[in-house]
């Protein structure tokens, strides 16, 4: 097999499918997510174990092939021409190389293109706090958070760095300077990249991902000294996302990082991606705006009253994501099966409908 050629035409059909993924696996079909959906690509024969060992060399740099059958884990990121970009993850599954690889669109959609609610754009105004965008792994949180970022390029001057692994979208300087580092390639990890952006004159900071207390540390260190820091967090609303943070750390820790919490949060916005009545996708999301009630809570250990507070709070820009299901269901977006489906309440979306 030409793996090089066999490579570009399963990239080019998923381009022209709309796919947002592709997976490439031992013993099945190449296979694209299309809307959700798994769809295998039935024109192209079964893969062996020779076949995706061959796509080793054509997506990994030596460095990363050598790290990689080492280690036997390993994401990268992977540029198709200047077509496309892809997020990868290689692995190891039965003896065998599989590889996981999302699209990356190379143009920066609005949060108008994305179906995303224009109160967001007062977060890429604020000068210092800390922001984090939630949900499930494939909802979309990286491309609202490029999104931010690329209103914050487009509207101020500023010096700003991301941190990434690996590299995602890649920003193309407009009234902002931008660094993009790439952990593994460009840093050792992500506390070492933070704690050196306190020497590089830095006034937004994106990272990728909150993965452990030291980071997280080091993060809403940041946003105390007058930085402003986006991330993001595996977690389903505002409310769990805040116990997550606390519960990554030591017990004689929790208070002092609860105090830092309630001082530092500018908002929390979670999304879920609907499948919609007419095809694709459409996101549907619950926001939380950080105000005197909801540090108050955050301090005094009584995180299970951020939902009500959410629910109340319209008047202030709040948007509770029973809310947004019901919207998306009036409008005819969505079916009622896939309100019910994705709401984090079920008996609260009920009483409301």
């Amino acid at each position: 097999m030409d793996y090089a050629k066999e490579l570009e035409q399963l990239i080019t059909t998923v381009i022209k499918e709309g796919g947002s993924d592709l997976h490439l696996a031992a013993g099945r079909h190449p296979t694209i997510r299309v809307a959700g959906a798994l769809i295998p690509l039935l024109k192209h024969r079964v893969l062996s174990k020779e076949d995706t060992l061959g796509f080793v060399t054509e997506l990994l740099t030596p460095e990363n092939k050598k790290r990689f059958l080492e280690t036997k884990e390993i994401d990268f990121s992977y540029s198709y021409k200047d077509q496309a970009r892809f997020r990868g993850n290689g692995y190891f599954q039965q003896g065998a190389v599989g590889f996981a690889l999302r699209l990356i669109p190379r143009k920066i959609r609005t949060l108008e293109e994305l179906n995303l609610p224009p109160i967001l754009a007062t977060f890429a105004e604020k000068q210092q706090g800390f922001f984090l965008v939630v949900g499930p792994v494939g909802h979309g949180k990286t491309t609202t958070l490029a999104a931010l970022i690329d209103l914050i390029n487009s509207a101020r001057s500023e010096h700003i760095i991301t941190i990434e692994d690996p590299i995602e979208y890649i920003f193309e300087e407009k009234h902002s300077i931008i660094d993009q580092r790439e952990v593994k390639i460009d840093t050792k990890d992500f506390q070492t990249a933070l704690t050196a952006m306190f020497r590089e004159d830095v006034n937004v900071v994106m990272i990728g991902e909150m993965r452990e207390s030291e980071t997280i540390t080091a993060a809403v260190t940041a946003a105390e000294t007058g930085h402003f820091v986006l991330s993001t967090l595996h977690t389903n609303n505002a409310a769990q996302t805040i116990d997550r943070i606390i519960d990554s750390f030591q017990a004689d820790q929790q208070g002092q990082i609860r105090l830092q919490l309630s001082e530092t949060l500018t908002g929390i916005f979670s999304q879920r991606l609907v499948p919609r009545i007419s095809g694709g996708l459409i996101p549907a999301y619950e926001l939380l705006i950080a105000n005197s009630a909801i540090a108050n809570l955050i301090r005094e250990r009584r995180t299970h009253e951020i939902n009500t507070v959410i629910e109340t709070g319209l008047e202030q820009g709040m948007i509770d994501i029973n809310r947004s299901l019901i919207d998306l269901v009036r409008r005819n977006e969505i079916t009622v099966a896939d309100a019910y489906r994705y709401t984090t309440n079920p008996r609260s979306l009920e009483r409301m409908m």
